[in-house]
């Protein structure tokens, strides 16, 4: 029969309200940080890496597992694009440690972007003038602080990937082929140029400093030119032995500490004592139109070789951790703006106050040169041996920063074959091998200036032409559009720039090699 209400048993009077949903807390990661989840339907319903690790997913499983997913799903987060590592980075000396910063950055990039290179602009201005050295200046400043965003950002610009070094990144652009041709030659060339370059400036300087330091004591028999830069190819090789690059931070704070001091003295030395008396500052001409032309270009290479330093911006950013909350490129720009704000205090003083002090007698050794030349005997022997003993230090800290990546490639080419990590006489063969193959070739081409602007020429599309392209083809901008057109425009200009600029490194290297065949006194 049918029960009234008042029969009905009181259990069945109770109502039982709807459970509301509950949303889940903030999951604590492993790495102590609070990743929430998100609170909007449209960013819940976007798919992630970890969107299967769900309630609903998760809901028939007990609850220790459902912690663990959680927990794994919070980390994976945290970490961000799930970055494929490379085994083999982790024997290599630029990836072998990942602990860099933002001081490391701006220690890095200070001592890559001021050294003997901006001894040798006046030089340059000799032969633009006033006008035109100042505003190339300006312009080469400007456009590679542009294309060095472009690589700070192109770093991880696909995600799960991260390009540590300049090749890899061109590959990803250009293709696995074509991008070894065209940044493996410059890249390596611009290390082992500037190696040389640099016992070229470092053994001259110290032949300078022993025979200020010594004076007339130590004039019966000296060491020879090529004598001191076997001495200071040498100490390269000794400090070379430091194992990655993040061991060479301490290093590379000390050129940047050095470089920024002698950059000082040697400007304000040369500008606080009387000029020529019959100085002038008309541009130099050739006895030929192609001449003046052929030496106008070396001058422009020579300021293009002022920045060189972008085949090394991707190195050292990929000694920083990074994640998706904190990418790397975060603190590797705040570094770099910081260097290159003390990098311009430097240039442009010295290209303008030793082009004002010297005119067009501005020797073609530079600034070192010219100031030993004109006031050997005007400024105390104390000041001006400190101000060429900071300049060694320097050079020697540059080399091996710049000798690094050739490091890296030798290496990668020994570990890939052997699948196994350089044992320390292996890594010290490569460093020592290095170091006197670019001894000898300093001894072969003792033209500092024609060298400077012949590496101008030939680097120049590693940091003035292929970050343009690099952005376009990753990036991949609208088609047609102003992005697609100045990024395009601007790389065809610096690969022009560099034909022209080669050209008359070349030109300025043979003229300068028949002078000391022909014209030598011996």
């Amino acid at each position: 029969r049918k029960r009234t209400m008042d029969e009905r048993p009181e259990t069945e009077l109770i109502s039982i309200p709807a459970t509301p949903r509950v949303s889940t807390p903030e999951i604590l990661t492993p790495s102590g940080q609070r990743s929430p989840r998100p609170a909007t339907k449209s960013s819940s319903a976007a798919w992630t890496p970890t969107s299967f690790i769900s309630p609903r997913f998760l809901s028939p499983i007990g609850t220790p597992m459902k912690r663990v997913l959680v927990n794994m799903k919070g980390y994976l987060e945290e970490v961000g694009h799930l970055t494929k590592l490379n085994p083999q980075d982790a024997w290599l000396p630029i990836t072998e440690s990942r602990n860099g910063n933002a001081h490391y950055a701006a220690f890095h990039n200070l001592n890559a972007g001021v050294g003997f290179q901006a001894l040798v602009l006046p030089v340059a201005f000799a032969f633009l003038g006033w006008s035109w050295g100042i505003l190339s200046l300006t312009i080469a400043y400007i456009w590679q602080l542009y294309t060095l965003w472009i690589l700070v950002q192109l770093h991880e610009a696909v995600p799960g990937k991260r390009y540590n070094r300049y090749v890899e990144l061109a590959q990803a652009a250009f293709g696995e082929r074509l991008g070894v041709w065209l940044a493996l030659f410059p890249t390596v060339y611009l290390s082992a140029g500037t190696a040389t370059a640099l016992i070229l400036i470092g053994g001259e300087t110290m032949k300078l400093f022993f025979q200020i330091v010594c004076g007339p004591l130590c004039a019966s028999n000296p060491l020879t030119t090529v004598e001191w830069y076997l001495v200071f190819t040498s100490l390269c090789i000794v400090l070379s032995q430091l194992p990655n690059l993040n061991s060479i931070a301490g290093l590379s704070l000390i050129g940047a500490v050095t470089a920024i001091t002698y950059s000082t003295m040697v400007w304000v030395l040369s500008v606080s004592q009387p000029r020529p008396a019959t100085i002038s500052y008309e541009p130099l001409s050739m006895p030929s139109l192609s001449g003046s032309v052929f030496s106008v270009l070396n001058a422009l290479g020579i300021v293009a070789f002022a920045f060189r330093g972008h085949n090394l911006v991707l190195e050292i950013q990929s000694t920083m951790p990074s994640t998706f909350k904190h990418p790397a490129h975060v603190p590797m720009w705040r570094g770099a703006k910081v260097s290159y704000f003390f990098i311009a205090l430097c240039i442009f003083p010295i290209s303008i106050g030793g082009f004002w002090a010297y005119g067009n007698f501005m020797p073609s050794g530079g600034m070192l040169a010219a100031l030993y030349e004109f006031h050997i005997h005007d400024i105390p022997r104390g000041l001006l041996a400190t101000a060429f003993l900071l300049v060694v230090f320097s050079c020697l800290s540059s080399f091996q920063i710049y000798s690094m990546p050739a490091f890296d490639s030798f290496e990668a080419g020994y570990t890939s074959r052997t699948n196994k990590p350089c044992s320390i006489w292996v890594r010290s063969g490569f460093r020592v091998f290095f170091g006197f193959v670019s001894f000898f070739i300093g001894v072969a081409l003792p033209f500092l200036s024609s060298l400077a602007g012949l590496l101008g020429g030939l680097t120049l599309p590693v940091t003035f032409a292929y970050p343009c392209f690099m952005w376009v083809l990753i990036k991949k901008p609208t088609k047609y559009s102003f992005n697609w057109y100045f990024h395009w425009g601007l790389g065809w200009l610096g690969v022009a720039f560099s034909l022209a600029f080669s050209i008359g490194g070349i030109w300025s290297m043979v003229t300068q090699g028949l002078k000391l065949k022909f014209f030598s006194p011996n």
